[in-house]
């Protein structure tokens, strides 16, 4: 069951708003669709970016933020909207010039805290207007994220402290116009910056009037080495959770620096005490643990944990623990919690899970999961491990974990977003009655453009693996599609390379505009993509040149087989662009031309030069744990341990599948390329560095190959200004066109 809510037009709700239009101020799009119906990269690229729902505490109103952009302007800007539970009465609350984030509602629902500029700000909230805005921070470092105690007592806020990467004026303050980074140890560089700056975690009292540095405190101390809370480089405060009677705090953190840091995966739980200032270990082994929430009663603390150190793509197991009140001292000043058990509610369950979410009486979870290529939502029952998928497995769609839960005859109403291969993400609430759900989409922020484009047909085709296993593939046909005419295809090489292509939305990788501009899109979800199960997700280590090539390969010769294709395109990103560097030595005429955006061409200089070290120290041949003997120095003697440190995954290490890795690369095979290949890559991307696309193009060149070289200074291993993500586009399509069609 699907039905749409229109909202109030656009216009009306832009009438409706009180607030002053700041000078710099961008609002909707007027971008119009042409009379045959065509998306274009300037109409996708105009759409608005709806983000972050907030419940009001009396379930009556949901405050969101939406993003536009401005192409002419090379920027972007949010603000805040309301609407009602339903969809309904949709109004615009601020039309600032800099963008607003983390938006929450005050604990009586009278007033909205919010980010701006770095810094906190409030504004009261009264008839469906927003007053004036009044700055409640001066924190100079700034403020990234902040949750509010339960009791409204208290603030945790993440900011930051100087960094391991030095400067000269850290020496010398006269050499404040010296620009160079100094560094003794790894790892002294995240996704898209220098270590300059570390994230913590501070707590102020609200009654002590503006927050500062002065009121606040650190809840890892001073005296610490420089551990990062949040941990770098994508955590924000759902890495930390307040208990619901305000004493506790519960968070997530690597406690390790350097080089532990750089191999270690080992994140654990804790659990800090704002009464004496006492932190309890929760759970500190095994690999990522992350994402603690409280259950509403008190007495259980979840979380998503991956049980191998040093393996970043491990399963995502829901790890509960039970947390015992205990009696009060007479002094009243010690810690008053223990952990009475921790047990694995996802022991069946083979596919990740994430997004925790209690249900409001402390006996279940609400988690998302990406189950054969379709992100859907599930429930989890404490006592008996019970796993029930709520969302339908013919729902074509990518469910996000629940913003609000709430009570119905015969069942419950969860409130989330959505999105598909064919739309941007929107609000969505799902109804469950009589164990039985069905879908109703809250507004429609980008209708009344998508209304006007064209249709596409999307497919789901099951293919045979090498070794015999089904290979699922998406299918997406350009508008209008006729199976006696001829058209190019365009495979999309996966990347991660332990991800999904599942029904979701890309303002890069857009599927949906790639048949708008008449290729028909193919989508293999090759051995190592992680909806599909562990063992399907894990094969793929230590097996680059294997399974998932011949899946690829499949895919495309499916696809030329098929009477309506043409050429045939091979592009990917990331570890789909090492596919693609992979493919030009492998594929001998069953690609017509190739488009690789930040891959990865040579793996002994990778190793050297990214700063996740444990990934390849598992996925190139290791997959052995984390293992660290401090103090040493050189060769151990056992072929897999330097410095001390276990290193089964490095080029000079005496293991069989690493040796064979490094010697199978994409730099090892350049004397058999023979294809058009254009290669994008930007020089701010740390994870893999731009040096990589620079070699791989110069081997084209030098292999005689029709070659194009995109370097964006400014960019790291995503393109995000506007106008240079409008000319990825362009270069992207106009590469295609001119070798496939």
């Amino acid at each position: 069951m699907r039905k749409i809510f229109i909202a109030a037009a656009a216009a009306l709700a832009i009438m409706s708003c009180a607030n002053k239009v700041e000078e710099g101020y961008v609002g909707p799009s007027k971008v119009q669709v042409g009379e045959e119906g065509v998306m274009t990269p300037e109409i996708m690229l105009s759409l608005g970016r709806l983000s972050d729902p907030q419940m009001s505490p009396d379930g009556k109103t949901i405050l969101f933020g939406v993003s536009y952009t401005s192409i002419k302007d090379n920027r972007s800007c949010r603000n805040l909207f309301i609407c009602n539970a339903d969809g309904s009465s949709r109004k615009q609350l601020t039309r600032y010039a800099k963008s607003v984030s983390a938006a929450k509602w005050s604990k009586d629902g009278n007033s909205i805290y919010f980010l701006q500029g770095g810094q906190l700000w409030n504004a009261p909230f009264k008839g469906g207007k927003l007053g004036k805005k009044t700055q409640i921070s001066d924190v100079p470092a700034g403020i990234s994220d902040y949750k509010f105690s339960p009791d409204g007592v208290n603030i945790l806020y993440v900011s930051t402290i100087p960094g391991t990467v030095k400067s000269p004026k850290d020496s010398d303050p006269a050499l404040d116009k010296a620009q160079a980074y100094v560094t003794e140890r790894l790892m002294y560089r995240h996704w898209d910056h220098w270590v300059s700056e570390t994230p913590r975690t501070f707590v102020a009292n609200l009654s002590m009037g503006k927050i500062t540095p002065d009121n606040s405190f650190d809840i890892l101390g001073s005296d610490d080495p420089g551990y990062e809370l949040p941990t770098e480089p994508f955590g924000g405060a759902e890495q930390l959770d307040w208990s619901p009677n305000g004493r506790y705090i519960a968070y997530s953190c690597r406690k390790l620096v350097g080089l532990e840091y750089a191999f270690s995966t080992n994140t654990g739980i804790y659990i800090y005490d704002l009464l004496t200032g006492a932190t309890m270990d929760v759970k500190t082994d095994g690999g990522y643990d992350t994402d603690p929430v409280w259950s509403p009663d008190g007495k259980h603390l979840a979380w998503i944990s991956m049980e191998r150190d040093g393996y970043e793509a491990d399963r995502q197991r829901i790890l509960v623990a039970d947390i015992n009140l205990l009696p009060p001292p007479e002094d009243g000043q010690e810690f008053g919690l223990e952990v009475a058990g921790i047990k694995e509610l996802t022991k069946d369950f083979k596919y990740d899970a994430s997004g925790l979410f209690w249900t409001p009486d402390s006996k279940g979870l609400i988690f998302s999961s990406t189950i054969d290529a379709i992100g859907a939502l599930c429930s989890v029952d404490l006592e008996t491990s019970e796993i029930e998928r709520i969302t339908d497995k013919d729902w074509w769609l990518g469910f996000s974990s629940p913003f609000a839960y709430e009570p119905a005859e015969g069942g419950y109403k969860l409130y989330a977003t959505y999105q598909s291969m064919c739309f941007p993400t929107e609000m969505v609430r799902v109804d469950v009655k009589d164990g039985k759900a069905a879908f109703e989409q809250i507004g429609d922020e980008n209708g009344h453009i998508l209304s006007n484009v064209a249709k596409v047909k999307t497919e789901s085709i099951t293919l045979k693996s090498s070794n015999g296993e089904d290979l699922h593939c998406w299918v997406i046909y350009p508008p209008h599609f006729d199976p006696s005419k001829t058209y190019p295809a365009v495979e999309m090489f996966n990347g991660g390379p332990q991800t999904s292509l599942d029904q979701g939305w890309s303002y890069r990788w857009n599927f949906f505009l790639m048949a708008q501009q008449g290729y028909v899109a193919v989508l293999p979800n090759r051995h190592g993509d992680s909806g599909f199960g562990q063992e399907w997700k894990e094969q793929i280590s230590c097996d680059y040149q294997g399974l998932n090539m011949d899946d690829y390969q499949i895919a495309g010769r499916w696809a030329k087989s098929q009477p309506w294709c043409g050429k045939l395109a091979g592009v990917g990103a990331s570890y789909g662009g090492f596919s693609v560097y992979n493919m030009m030595g492998l594929h001998e005429d069953l690609y017509d031309c190739f488009i690789a955006h930040a891959g990865i061409f040579d793996e002994k200089m990778m190793w050297y030069t990214t700063e996740e070290a444990w990934f390849g120290n598992w996925d190139n041949g290791g997959l052995k744990e984390y293992a660290y003997e401090p103090g040493q120095m050189g060769p151990k003697g056992d072929g897999i341990t330097f410095g001390g440190l276990q290193q089964a995954g490095a080029p000079y290490a005496d293991v069989a599948k690493s040796k064979h890795h490094y010697a199978n690369d994409p730099e090892s095979k350049v004397t058999k390329w023979h294809t058009p290949i254009l290669c994008i890559h930007g020089m701010m991307d740390f994870r893999i560095p731009y040096e990589q696309g620079m070699a791989a193009f110069a081997a084209a060149q030098m292999m005689g190959c029709p070659s194009k070289l995109i370097i964006f200074p400014e960019e790291c291993h995503w393109v995000l200004q506007p106008q240079n993500a409008l000319f990825w586009h362009r270069e992207f399509f106009d590469w295609l066109d001119k070798w496939t069609k």
